[in-house]
C-alpha cells in the first residue's frame, strides 16, 4: 500500500476509561442542583457530547458564555479530582501506538474535552510524542456530531479524510468521523454495536490489533 495512513483517537472512552467518572462528576455537580440524572440519562445524553449540550440539556435551558465556562470549570475540575488517582489506558492501546509509529502511521488526538483534561491524560499516558496533531474543545467552534474536528484533524496531519482511521466510542462521535468521510473503529467501552452507527470494526480492547489489521481495512471500498 502506498497511501500514507492517518489514525486519529478520540479519549473519553478510547485511550482511557473516563466514562464512569465522569459520570460520577456530573452526579456531584447536579446533586448540589437538586438532579439526580439516572445512568441511562447519561448514556443518552453525556457520552461523548459537548458540555454545553449537556449542561443544556439537563438543566432545561440554554446554557452559553461565561455561565458555560464557569459551570464547565466545575464540572471538569470534579472530573480531573476524581480520575487522577485513577488513569489507566485501555488494555493494548500503548503497544497499538508504538507499532502504528513505526510502520509510518501518522497519528492525532481529538476530543470534546478541554485541554485540561487531555493534558491530565497525557501526563500519564506516554504518548504525546507521537502525536502529529492533538484537538480538544478549544479547537473547534462546531462540536461532534460536526465533522470539524475530524477535518482539521486530517488537515493538521496533512492527510486527506479518505486517508484517516477514527477510534470512537460514542454515537456523536462516530457520526463526526462519518460525516468526515472517513473510516471508523467502534470501541466498546460505552455502547453496544446495536446502539452505535454502522463502524468498518468494531472492538473492546486494542490486544487484536496491529498496523497490518488496520492496513486492511483501507482495501475496502
Amino acid at each position: 500500500m502506498n497511501k500514507e495512513i492517518a489514525v486519529i483517537f478520540d479519549m473519553d472512552g478510547v485511550i482511557c476509561h473516563t466514562n464512569p467518572y465522569h459520570s460520577l462528576a456530573f452526579r456531584e455537580f447536579f446533586a448540589t442542583r437538586n438532579l439526580t440524572p439516572t445512568d441511562e440519562d447519561f448514556a443518552a445524553h453525556m457520552f461523548g457530547k459537548s458540555n454545553s449540550y449537556i449542561l443544556s440539556h439537563f438543566l432545561n435551558r440554554p446554557i452559553s458564555g461565561q455561565e458555560l465556562l464557569q459551570m464547565e470549570d466545575e464540572k471538569e475540575s470534579l472530573f480531573r479530582k476524581i480520575y487522577a488517582p485513577h488513569i489507566e489506558p485501555i488494555t493494548g492501546i500503548i503497544e497499538f501506538i508504538t507499532d502504528l509509529k513505526h510502520n509510518g502511521v501518522k497519528l492525532g488526538v481529538a476530543t470534546s474535552a478541554p485541554y485540561a483534561n487531555l493534558d491530565l491524560i497525557l501526563s500519564e499516558v506516554p504518548i504525546r510524542k507521537e502525536l502529529g496533531s492533538v484537538m480538544a474543545s478549544e479547537d473547534v467552534k462546531k462540536h461532534k456530531p460536526d465533522p470539524e474536528v475530524y477535518l482539521t484533524s486530517a488537515k493538521n496531519l496533512g492527510v486527506s479524510p479518505d486517508q484517516c482511521l477514527v477510534f470512537e466510542d460514542s454515537f456523536s462521535g462516530i457520526s463526526a468521523a462519518l460525516n468526515a468521510g472517513m473510516r471508523v473503529v467502534g470501541v466498546l467501552s460505552s455502547h453496544s454495536i446495536e446502539e452505535l452507527p454502522k463502524c468498518n470494526l468494531y472492538i473492546n480492547n486494542y490486544t487484536e490489533l496491529s498496523y497490518n489489521k488496520i492496513k486492511t481495512l483501507f482495501l475496502k471500498a
